[in-house]
């Protein structure tokens, strides 16, 4: 489809030039180089030549092609990106042909005629800018971005799909409930939290804290920068500098910001000589780290140049790697699943071509990994070669609510720093032995988890996590010292509320607390004030009637206790609200 596209734009605009067309995990794209730009009616335009161009039944031919043949071909389109490409592609060279008019290099395979195309499943979506090669310095081109499906209505599905999407954006959301913005001022990629937000982000991290010292970590605060030794001595410098920002100067002296946590955390273990009998050591830090990204990848809270890292270590003996790496998933699995993400997908990353230490220490650490993941219960899928150089790894992957996979939680064997900083341990035998190290991340990172999460729960968060978790509404006037004496009971028991004083009508007020999600709205009028009650209104479980202050707060406590989605107060709550 990609390829009848690029022969349709050809077709209308004969002074643009393609470059790459491949697929995508919902569609395809296409990059030009057109003097003019495309608009939305140059998309029509060209959907319309593509169903003709599909309705003709061309045939798609495989031509296998000498290099100076293909050169040839491409010399009299006058098509420069195209050698270009060329120049990278190795033998054997081949090309499709699409009917006789339009050809271009390409691996495929591809359906043998344009009648097995569904004429009515495909739809051109959007144009956007890109970069040649990706590169800022290069020509910027023209993308068009399509899909195609087999059916007219699985299009339907993936156009449904897409607008849930846009509404669950958690850029969106991120401006309509006030809880984060990225101000252009300060620079792009950092995160400024708003009230609302910050509090959210606190409770995250109280829960995160509470549930690691349950588990026997302790927790570490290191600097934000450090000598540009520690990153030479690390291999940073050497594997990562691309992603690093530049190092200041200080007192003759250069000190480069942190990218990663982990040699901080290798200092404080070689601080002091440690036994055998002290490992297992489990330390954790929520640690703000800072990565250069190009302008270009940069998206919301999902990548961003300044973010904080859920980063724990682990540094234990090598018989003990089986039991440590299932307490991590019991970990992984309590926390993310708090958050209601309950399915995951599991890749096992085994040493790659290039990569450091002994044979038997990655066999060790490998069986190490799969021990866990069978002791656990978990399905896996093996990515040969797919570890990083100092170790193998398994990677965790969360579904959410409409069924998008987004990276998450990783779990690294590394031989590697122990090396490099001659970490050790003084064995049972008298010896020095160096310790194995767990890196360790569930989150990934508090910014694009925070990201995740306000999508899979479209910004609906459950009572445990929302901002403001209770709004009151009085009617009147005349209830609202009322309303203040509900407001202090209810924040003198922790529950997150306020009252709404912008005087509108009933009907205002309760519009204005669902569009900002608010969870229970507690209406107050004469009677209510009456008889000391609130009336409640529920996002998740509807009416609840008339209820009494004390039995609010009774209620509110224990769904914060429990995280609950609601207050459980209904006898037969509804389902939640899509």
């Amino acid at each position: 489809m990609s390829h009848v596209m690029a022969m349709a734009v050809q077709k209308l605009f004969p002074k643009a030039q393609v470059t790459i067309g491949p697929w995508t995990e919902s569609g395809f794209y296409y990059d030009f180089d057109s003097p003019d730009p495309f608009s939305e009616a140059d998309l029509k335009a060209i959907k319309k030549e593509m169903i003709r161009i599909i309705n003709k039944k061309l045939p798609l031919e495989r031509i296998a092609v000498s290099r100076a043949e293909a050169e040839g071909r491409i010399q009299a389109q006058n098509e420069p990106y195209k050698l270009e490409i060329l120049a990278g592609i190795q033998e054997p060279i081949t090309l499709y042909t699409l009917g006789e008019e339009w050809w271009d290099l390409c691996a495929g395979p591809h359906v043998a005629n344009t009648s097995e195309l569904n004429a009515k499943a495909f739809e051109l979506e959007s144009v956007a800018g890109a970069y040649w090669r990706g590169d800022e310095k290069n020509a910027q081109l023209q993308r068009i971005y399509g899909t195609a499906w087999e059916t007219a209505e699985q299009l339907a599905e993936h156009k449904r799909r897409k607008e849930e999407a846009k509404r669950r954006d958690h850029r969106r959301l991120g401006s309509d409930l006030d809880l984060f913005s990225i101000e252009d001022e300060a620079g792009a990629g950092l995160v400024f939290w708003h009230p609302r937000g910050a509090r959210m982000r606190l409770l995250i991290e109280d829960f995160w804290r509470q549930t690691h010292f349950a588990a026997g970590y302790e927790l570490l605060y290191t600097p934000h920068v450090a000598d540009i030794s520690l990153w030479k001595t690390s291999g940073h410098l050497d594997f990562y500098s691309e992603s690093m920002f530049g190092p200041m100067q200080v007192d003759e002296r250069q000190y480069q910001l942190k990218p990663m946590n982990c040699p901080f955390h290798v200092l404080t273990y070689a601080s002091t000589l440690r036994s055998y009998r002290e490992l297992p050591i489990r330390w954790a830090e929520l640690g703000t780290v800072y990565r250069y990204e190009r302008p270009g990848v940069m998206h919301g809270l999902m990548r961003v140049r300044g973010f904080t890292q859920d980063d724990a270590h682990v540094f234990c003996l090598p018989e003990q790697i089986g039991d440590e790496i299932l307490r991590i998933l019991d970990l992984t699995e309590q926390i993310l699943s708090t958050f209601d993400f309950k399915s995951y997908e599991i890749n096992l990353s085994t040493r790659p071509e290039k990569s450091i230490g002994e044979d038997a220490v990655w066999e060790l650490a490998t069986a190490g990994l799969i021990e866990a993941l069978e002791r656990k219960g978990w399905a896996y899928k093996i990515d040969e070669g797919g570890g990083a150089f100092y170790g193998p790894k398994i990677d965790l992957k969360i579904e959410d609510a409409i069924g998008r996979m987004w990276q998450c939680s990783t779990i690294q064997l590394d031989f590697n720093l122990p090396e490099r900083f001659g970490l050790e341990y003084v064995a049972a035998d008298g010896s020095r032995q160096p310790p194995i190290m767990i890196h360790r991340a569930i989150f990934g990172s508090l910014e694009r988890f925070f990201g995740i999460m306000t999508e899979n729960y479209a910004g609906d968060f459950p009572f445990w996590l929302a901002p403001e978790q209770i709004r009151l509404l009085p009617v009147t006037d005349e209830v609202a010292p009322y309303a203040e004496e509900v407001l202090e009971q209810l924040t003198a028991a922790g529950v997150r509320a306020r009252i709404d004083h912008s005087g509108e009508r009933l009907g205002k007020l309760i519009r204005n607390g669902e569009q900002m999600k608010i969870p229970v709205l507690a209406v107050i009028g004469a009677k209510e004030a009456e008889s000391g009650e609130v009336s409640l209104r529920s996002r998740r479980e509807g009416d609840l009637g008339s209820v009494a202050v004390a039995d609010l707060l009774e209620a509110a406590d224990l769904a914060n206790r429990r995280r609950a989605a609601g207050l459980g107060l209904a006898p037969q709550p509804p389902l939640a609200p899509t």
